[in-house]
């Protein structure tokens, strides 16, 4: 086998399979895609750019063609031989946390305090519709997690091995192949709802338990578990020697808990404030693609730039998607952006996101963070009263004023919006920020400060505010708790949080030996 890299085609009327024949002369072939990115730098000339496998037994040469090697991570599932461990929250972290440690026979337990993935979406819809939120299930807490209900974007800065693993779990348990080769990969929102099921489904075959619907309350300091059924309001107790906090960035409860009352170690950290800015899906792609965009998927950005000593940033940009509400409080706005697998929504959204610094809102308290993200967040729902959004239009926010109503794009925020000054729902230094930053974007993605582009207040929720300590063997300042995930501070996004609950997880069963 062969493996050809940097194999270069053009989108329009693309037939891969006869461009492999024609380029090496080949009569009897296959093919599998290692990799697939678009390489648009030139829009007269933009190319598809493949990573292949050729499997032939005729000869192949050229400068980009190699023997081909498989470097896929073989895991090995060592036999568990402790008490079942406990994971706290069903998001990616604890979901591979959970796969790896039922497949070494723990038979975990795993509470969740949303519903699971068919319950938890008729209760989500249930808020579209009649803004009546259950605070337990909704976009940030329920089975797979916030990132269930996020477009299901796979991309990631971090650069492991094991992150080909993860990939084709996902795969197997559901997702489109293309998942395991594209620059970009994501799942999308309709096909994760298939595919967290799916791994819930074999982690009880292989005598995992799951608990939907209940709360963590409290831990001993020698892992009794208590935990509340949401349902019946009564207390269930757990003893383990492995507590796994997964938890995500918004259970602000258990956050306040973990560190006023049971005393584990934590330390502030920055995190980013900002807007959902909505455009014309069409625009966006003949902008990244001119001629070639009836050829090519949906456009996808990405924006950075560093104003004085803050960086500002696009984040989790939904290509033809929609923009959520996805606030887990009554009273509050919190945005967030989905699509679905085809990316085939009117709109294309993204977050706009300042940095906030540890010293923006620090004053005497680890848990700060949380109290500054919810400032803003009920300031935001306070400009209408309701779960309508604070609103502007591109080119009033510019100027310093304030559009009437929408214009040629129209929101898909399902709760509609409220046109306002936005800048009373941010910290001064985010408007300002997004104020200098917005033209420097239209300098790199011509038609970005497009005067109808709709911004929308309050991203809030990109990343924690806070780190929960550990040591090198994962474990936090209290023995055999492990905080795991992008809620804990240790990730940022499904990929890099399902690694790192697969990754502690590993961790937990060498040293359990």
């Amino acid at each position: 086998m062969y493996e050809i890299d940097n194999f270069k085609v053009s989108p329009i009327n693309l037939d891969l399979e006869k461009e492999i024949k024609n380029r090496f002369h080949l009569n009897k072939f296959s093919y599998d895609i290692l990799h697939r990115s678009i390489d648009a730098r030139d829009k007269d000339d933009i190319k598809i750019v493949y990573r292949l496998i050729i499997d032939t037994t005729e000869k192949i040469s050229g400068k980009n063609v190699k023997k081909y090697v498989d470097n896929t991570p073989k895991l090995t599932y060592p036999t568990w031989n402790s008490p079942s461990p406990v994971i706290v929250g069903f998001g990616p972290a604890g979901m591979f946390a959970g796969l790896y440690l039922a497949r070494c026979g723990a038979k975990p337990i795993i509470i969740e305090r949303g519903s699971r993935i068919e319950k938890r979406k008729e209760e989500i819809n249930k808020f579209f519709q009649d803004k009546k939120l259950n605070p337990n299930s909704n976009v940030q807490f329920g089975e797979g997690g916030a990132g269930t209900f996020s477009d299901g974007k796979l991309n990631s800065n971090v650069k492991d091995p094991l992150i080909k693993f993860i990939l084709n779990e996902f795969y197997l348990h559901g997702a489109l192949q293309d998942i395991t080769y594209d620059n970009r990969p994501h799942i999308g929102t309709d096909y994760l709802e298939k595919v967290v099921k799916n791994i819930r489904i074999e982690i009880e075959s292989l005598g995992g338990t799951f608990y939907f619907n209940h709360q963590f309350v409290k831990t001993t300091k020698d892992l009794n578990v208590e935990v509340l059924d949401l349902n019946t309001n009564e207390i269930k107790t757990f003893k383990t020697n492995h507590l796994i906090l997964g938890i995500g960035h918004s259970a602000r409860d258990t956050f306040k808990y973990l560190y006023e009352e049971l005393g584990l170690n934590m330390e502030a950290k920055s995190f980013s404030m900002g807007v959902r800015c909505e455009h014309n899906a069409k625009k966006i792609n003949e902008s990244q693609y001119g001629k070639f965009a009836k050829y090519l998927p949906t456009a996808y950005y990405k924006l950075a730039t560093h104003m004085e000593d803050r960086g500002i940033y696009s984040f989790c940009m939904c290509p033809g998607g929609y923009v959520l509400p996805s606030t887990s409080e009554d009273g509050t706005i919190v945005l967030n952006g989905m699509s679905n697998q085809k990316r085939d929504g009117e709109n294309s959204n993204s977050a706009i996101l300042v940095d906030v610094k540890v010293s923006d809102y620090y004053k005497d308290n680890v848990l700060d963070g949380f109290k500054f993200q919810e400032l803003y967040e009920r300031k935001a729902f306070l400009r209408s009263n309701d779960y309508k959004a604070p609103a502007n239009l591109m080119k009033e926010f510019l100027n310093g004023d304030v559009a009437k109503t929408e214009r040629s794009i129209k929101t898909s925020y399902p709760h509609g919006v409220c046109m306002c000054d936005i800048s009373d729902t941010l910290p001064d230094f985010v408007t300002d920020s997004l104020k200098k930053a917005l033209p420097v974007f239209n300098e790199k993605l011509e038609g970005f400060t497009d005067d109808d582009a709709i911004l929308i207040s309050i991203e809030s929720r990109s990343s924690s505010p806070v780190r929960i300590l550990r040591d090198s063997s994962r474990v936090s300042s209290i023995p055999g708790i492990y905080p795991i995930g992008e809620g804990a501070g240790y990730a940022g996004g499904i990929t890099s949080s399902a690694l790192d609950g697969l990754k502690t997880a590993i961790k937990i069963v060498e040293d359990n030996k």
